[in-house]
């Protein structure tokens, strides 16, 4: 873990990728999208300070996620977690994403698919999909297992998911939706909410795009927290490991949006393996 005045710097000992977290206070820059008489905001969302309260009070219990192991599907099960709690205290795990219908539709045999040991504190359950009906419903029955968050998935690039389930990253399509499963996830739970993405989606990866999605679904919603793999997702032509290696890397989004966005907080996540990286993009964020 290295941690700098001002900014949270987070690595991951996975195989996968790793990840950097930073609110931003330096620069009072914000682009010019918001409507301050927009009507169609959802009743959750003019209660954003209950999910600052609701930060605060994990805040106060762990250590800000300096340090994270991101999810990944058929990875960060429970016994990834518990080898990984073994080589990190502090670290934060997330479950592998779970989509909201099994949760719903397996309710009497919970115990398979949420349980957790209290040794994996602090823990984020990452769930998925398009249905705010189960949504809800698998938010609430999750609330016995006592995560510390809860993280919406639209980041997935599966054929499973992204393709016939029509959710994970294809979300990101429809930032509306996004923003109303977020009010639903937050008015369901007691602990923080948060979204993880990419940048974009097959031609639709341009960086306004990127801020319009940031935009309305911070505006719809509670969430405050983005994780963002900077890459776009291609839907067609590779597979799901070929979406984690193909699409280039484009830091220079977060980093913009740490720019342009100082309100919110983001995670960046994708091509970091090691320390020596970590330190390598956070000298970055002082230029």
């Amino acid at each position: 873990m290295v941690k700098f005045a001002g900014y949270s710097l987070i690595t991951s000992f996975t195989p996968f990728d790793s990840v950097i977290l930073k609110q931003n206070r330096r620069l009072s820059v914000n682009l010019c999208y918001k409507n301050q008489n927009n009507s169609r905001r959802l009743s959750t969302c003019t209660n954003k300070d209950i999910l600052h309260a609701k930060a605060e009070m994990v805040a106060r219990r762990y250590l800000p996620p300096w340090f994270s192991v991101a999810p990944m599907m058929e990875w960060t099960d429970h016994h990834y977690r518990t080898l990984a709690r073994l080589l990190s205290k502090h670290a934060w795990l997330y479950t592998e994403m779970l989509a909201a219908e099994t949760i719903v539709y397996q309710k009497g045999n919970l115990d398979r698919f949420l349980a957790f040991s209290p040794e994996q504190h602090p823990i984020v359950l990452q769930i998925g999909g398009n249905n705010l009906e189960n949504i809800a419903k698998a938010t609430e029955l999750s609330n016995a297992y006592g995560y510390d968050e809860i993280n919406f998935n639209c980041g997935c690039p599966s054929p499973r998911v992204a393709g016939h389930g029509c959710f994970g990253v294809r979300l990101m399509l429809d930032p509306k939706f996004v923003g109303e499963a977020m009010s639903v996830i937050a008015a369901n739970t007691n602990v923080p909410v948060s979204v993880k993405c990419r940048i974009g989606v097959d031609d639709h990866d341009s960086y306004n795009e990127l801020c319009d999605f940031i935009y309305k679904v911070s505006s719809l919603s509670p969430t405050r927290h983005f994780i963002i793999h900077s890459r776009k997702a291609l839907l067609n032509g590779i597979s799901p490991a070929e979406n984690r290696t193909i699409p280039p890397l484009k830091y220079e989004y977060y980093y913009a949006l740490l720019r342009d966005f100082p309100d919110l907080t983001f995670t960046l996540n994708g091509g970091i393996h090691t320390v020596d990286e970590v330190n390598l993009l956070s000298n970055s964020l002082f230029f």
